[in-house]
């Protein structure tokens, strides 16, 4: 999950842990960390620290590298580009809509307002994502959020 707010990392931490998720969730701050990650450079470089995620959560609005920006270079990378990528963001311009599904965003989740409101939705992509989807495999992949 890319998210910059802390108090937002920390609500969706409690609402996955809530929800009973299996999978596991790593944060980073903003795109150029999400980047960073998933290339596996700077801290993430040593082998076993950042594991390929099955699903890709993203915020719009983060300094350094938005999430517009990290998702029009993970799209573009072929290494990448099969990670599903969910905006989760408070944005409800439609703009920002429009154009996060041209850069290859799989879905646009608006945040909700409440604690129960994002259990909700982390119930919803664990059964969606992980549970009905068939997501293409790679020798060397590993799931994950």
């Amino acid at each position: 999950m890319a998210e910059d707010d802390a108090d937002d990392r920390q609500l969706a931490r409690d609402a996955f842990e809530r929800s009973r998720v299996a999978n596991l969730l790593q944060f980073v701050e903003d795109g150029e960390e999400l980047l960073e990650y998933l290339h596996g450079r700077g801290r993430y470089a040593e082998h076993g620290s950042a594991p390929r995620p099955g699903l890709i959560l993203l915020d719009l609005n983060m300094p350094r590298k938005d999430g517009r920006e990290a998702l029009r270079e993970i799209k573009a990378d072929p290494a990448l580009r099969s990670i599903p990528v969910v905006v989760l963001t408070t944005s409800k311009d439609e703009e920002d809509i429009l154009r996060t599904y041209e850069l290859g965003a799989n879905s646009f989740i608006m945040k909700p307002v409440s604690f129960n409101g994002l259990v909700g939705v982390m119930q919803v992509l664990d059964r969606y994502w992980f549970q009905m989807v068939e997501l293409p495999t790679r020798a060397g992949s590993r799931a994950g959020y």
